[in-house]
């Protein structure tokens, strides 16, 4: 870990950008990958294994729903067991062995088992994922410390630049891969897709000299056990009652363990969740103790101040799980969308649908450098804050723009609807609608706009707010919210087949000209404005993390306003 005693001697030789450059390419290498499979795999399911819409799009949100949930095994692994690096490093194999098996799923499997012998590479894709998502961003976020103001302004770029590297991974993987995909075979796109994550194996290889490697200070879930533990037992002593103190100091063995791994920073006791700070009281059973302090009954305040550090977090995440629904439907219904859609140039050229997404990546590759160089430097001047603006504002702006886009693609498929009645089309799926494409401009733009505040803020959050010895957990939480709200939009989408149906028209069927997708658009523009509605009222009252330097009381910190 970048904040570790041992790896801070060596911040001359390893570590920073040198270091980080090397994992950022990984990451491109692999989103590419990852994006080349995910963005075209709803015309593989529908096209080449006959799946419906609605079944491709459910099949589509389980598999990222698990490769987003399996995370947090992996982060539990890295912090407590396994380290960082040797976690990216070993999953990163069976990630590779997935990607692998997926060109051997569609050229030397027997017909008959093809679609179970893709199904398997995916899920074995998702396992490896579970290792390098919640660990690959944190390895490199560690190799920049946070000793001075410069190093966290350095530290806000990079989460900026690493959004973009992997937006720029996708993008490629658009603009190539779907075309090799659709105009050469799937073996081919697959074949490309596996030899890229090879590629990112190996230059994972080449930077090993250069990484800071954290060690791993054991479970860092027991210490969240022992402050519950220690609070429940003693939850019938008041805080405010005579007692023998607070207990301030690490004193067992593992304390001190942990204490040399971590920097020179306490966290400030605060007001919140104060049924946990009865774990810090020293009553009389502890002061009469011969003992060492027993770890299961009575925590220092860094730890309960931990403790609280992820408490804080959950109402947030629950609040961004329908902004994570939302995100499925690029994967999903916009690519049927676009398909009944006039996509031609010309006399002979004619866009894949999948193509679409690029658009995504363009936006995120200009908004992003305008972001970092144009909008933090001028309001920095006003707010004084080294962002510009908090995690957390930056996340509520991306929601908005995520609620508007919903409304914006209602009404753009009502529009197709209505052209598609006018011209006699409802019951021809096949036949293209006399409207463009670029009717579709508008939705993907926006995405790209709002992941570039939500998903950057998201992700500096969570690693930010997190503890030291949690900061894989914390990455693989944020991770997981996108795989619950894959697995919400499989929920939303059979509450609303089920319940149109019931009323005689159902809204997702396979010929689009038929279905009401743009009333489904609505029902998911609604949720996501109950969905911002409560995180306003959550963020207003967070109060971010606070420190102290070990050696005395100056407090840093600050509280959403």
């Amino acid at each position: 870990m970048a904040d570790s005693t041992s790896l801070i001697v060596n911040k001359q030789t390893k570590g920073g950008w040198n270091a980080a450059v090397f994992i950022m390419v990984v990451e491109m290498t692999e989103r590419f990958a990852f994006y080349g499979l995910a963005s075209n795999l709803m015309t593989f399911l529908t096209n080449e294994l006959g799946q419906s819409t609605a079944t491709a799009a459910k099949h589509i949100n389980t598999w990222l729903g698990v490769s987003y949930l399996f995370p947090i095994l992996g982060a539990f692994l890295a912090d407590s067991i396994l380290g960082r690096f040797k976690t990216v490093l070993l999953s990163s194999f069976v990630y590779l062995l997935g990607m692998v098996m997926l060109p051997l799923s569609v050229t030397v499997v027997a017909s008959r088992l093809r679609e179970k012998a893709f199904f398997t590479a995916l899920y074995v894709m998702a396992v490896g994922e579970g290792g390098h998502k919640p660990c690959v961003m944190t390895f490199a976020a560690d190799q920049f410390g946070e000793a001075s103001a410069e190093e966290k302004a350095t530290k806000t770029s990079f989460f900026n630049y690493w959004y973009l590297s992997i937006v720029l991974g996708s993008s490629i993987a658009v603009l190539v891969l779907i075309f090799i995909q659709e105009r050469v075979s799937w073996s081919a796109g697959f074949s490309v897709i596996a030899g890229s994550v090879g590629i990112a194996v190996l230059i994972f290889l080449i930077g090993i000299p250069r990484y800071r490697k954290q060690v791993p200070v054991g479970s860092p879930l027991t210490r969240v056990a022992q402050v519950i533990v220690a609070a429940s037992r003693k939850w019938r002593v008041s805080t405010t009652s005579h007692h023998h103190g607070i207990c301030y100091e690490e004193g067992t063995e593992e304390d001190k363990s942990l204490e040399s791994t971590t920097n020179a920073h306490l966290l400030a006791k605060t007001n919140q969740f104060r049924f946990l700070d009865k774990a810090t009281i020293i009553d009389e059973v502890d002061n009469t103790s011969n003992k060492s302090r027993n770890p299961w009954r009575l925590c220092p305040v860094n730890q309960v101040e931990e403790v609280k550090l992820i408490l804080r977090l959950v109402p947030i995440w629950i609040s961004l799980i329908m902004f994570c629904a939302t995100l499925t439907q690029l994967n999903t219904f916009f690519l049927k969308q676009g398909s009944m859609m006039n996509r031609t140039i010309g006399d002979h050229f004619t866009i894949p649908p999948a193509a679409f997404q690029s658009i995504v990546g363009v936006t995120i590759l200009i908004v992003v450098p305008l972001y970092d160089r144009v909008f933090v430097p001028n309001v920095r001047k006003i707010t004084n804050h080294h962002s510009g603006i908090t995690s957390l504002q930056r996340i509520g702006v991306g929601l908005f723009i995520a609620t508007f886009n919903m409304m914006v693609c209602g009404f753009v498929e009502g529009k197709r609807l209505t052209i598609a009645r006018d011209h006699g089309l409802i019951d021809s799926p096949k036949q293209v609608v006399p409207m463009s494409s670029l009717w579709l401009l508008p939705q993907y733009i926006l995405v790209g706009i709002g992941d570039v505040f939500t998903i950057v803020g998201m992700q500096e959050l969570f690693y930010d707010q997190m503890p030291e010895t949690m900061r894989s957990i914390g990455a693989a939480i944020f991770m997981s919210v996108v795989g619950v709200g894959s697995f919400v939009s499989t929920g939303i989408i059979s509450a609303v087949q089920t319940i149109s149906k019931s009323h005689g028209e159902e809204w997702l069927v396979n010929n689009l000209n038929r279905a009401h997708l743009d009333y489904f658009y609505w029902v998911i523009a609604s949720l996501n404005a109950v969905s911002l509605c409560f995180y306003l009222f959550i963020a207003n009252r967070f109060v971010y993390k606070k420190v102290q330097d070990k050696d005395d009381d100056d407090v840093e910190g600050e509280r959403e306003e």
